[in-house]
């Protein structure tokens, strides 16, 4: 089975994965266009004062990751996701595919955080978070709650091929995450950023290992991470996920959008 190339942020903020959703048969990218147009009515006041972003390029503190764009004042990496808030039994089967995975590479790493992700990894200035989120809330207002199915193990790489990810890819509730993207593919179009791939594969990472090791994991691994998904007790009920939330993360800032 082959590999679907993902357009993971590599910045300690998201530590995860950043699950990002992917996309098949295709390279992808989180970069973000330089040119900035203001919306219409919109402002900067004189005053007003860029935060930081915090953290340096340096890759040793990072587990030997690379960011996907350099660091600089006053940009901030910025991505649209579903948080997944995992219970005991996910955990435990968690454990069995981590440890399973680390007999082929030893170098892999579980996730701290779960989640599927709705958009690349962008670049947004200071100034322009605010707005971004407001239309995002505006956009995201009349979703409900919906439930889906992430039950199919697969392998990801990013664009660069320098990270290599675990995941379970969604099986059902494709739709309604289409539908969430395309509003916020929107938004990204207002602010003349990125959007989301065209054939996304969305899933929830579980491991990561620098490096290009897909020849590792595929094949009998990935059969073998299969089989222990789907003899997993209950795992029908336990990789079924009830989707409350939406969240943009920016630079250190979070912004939560509850579904109805």
């Amino acid at each position: 089975m082959r590999a679907a190339l993902v357009g993971y942020s590599s910045s300690e903020e998201e530590e995860e994965e950043e699950g990002e959703g992917g996309r098949r048969g295709g390279g992808a990218r989180a970069s973000a266009r330089a040119r900035w147009v203001p919306r219409p009515g919109s402002s900067r006041s004189p005053g007003d004062q860029e935060e930081e972003e915090e953290g340096a390029d340096d890759s040793s503190k990072h587990g030997g990751r690379v960011r996907s764009f350099p660091h600089e004042r006053g940009n901030w990496a910025t991505y649209v996701y579903m948080p997944y808030k995992v219970q005991e039994d996910f955990l435990e089967l968690l454990d069995l595919l981590v440890s399973h995975a680390r007999t082929y590479v030893s170098s892999l790493t579980a996730m701290e955080e779960f989640h599927i992700s709705l958009s690349q990894s962008v670049v947004l200035r200071y100034h322009w978070i605010n707005p971004f989120v407001q239309s995002l809330k505006e956009r995201l207002a009349s979703f409900d709650r919906f439930f889906c199915v992430a039950d199919q193990v697969k392998v990801y790489t990013n664009q660069n091929k320098n990270r290599t990810f675990i995941g379970l890819e969604v099986s059902a509730g494709h739709f309604q995450l289409l539908e969430l993207v395309s509003e916020v593919d929107k938004v990204m179009e207002e602010f003349d950023l990125p959007t989301f791939y065209k054939d996304p594969s969305f899933h929830i990472s579980l491991a990561w290992c620098v490096g290009d090791l897909t020849g590792s994991l595929e094949g009998q691994c990935l059969r073998e991470l299969q089989d222990i998904v789907d003899r997993f007790e209950d795992s029908a009920l336990v990789l079924r996920v009830q989707w409350e939330q939406i969240r943009c993360k920016s630079g250190n800032k979070f912004f939560s959008f509850p579904l109805r």
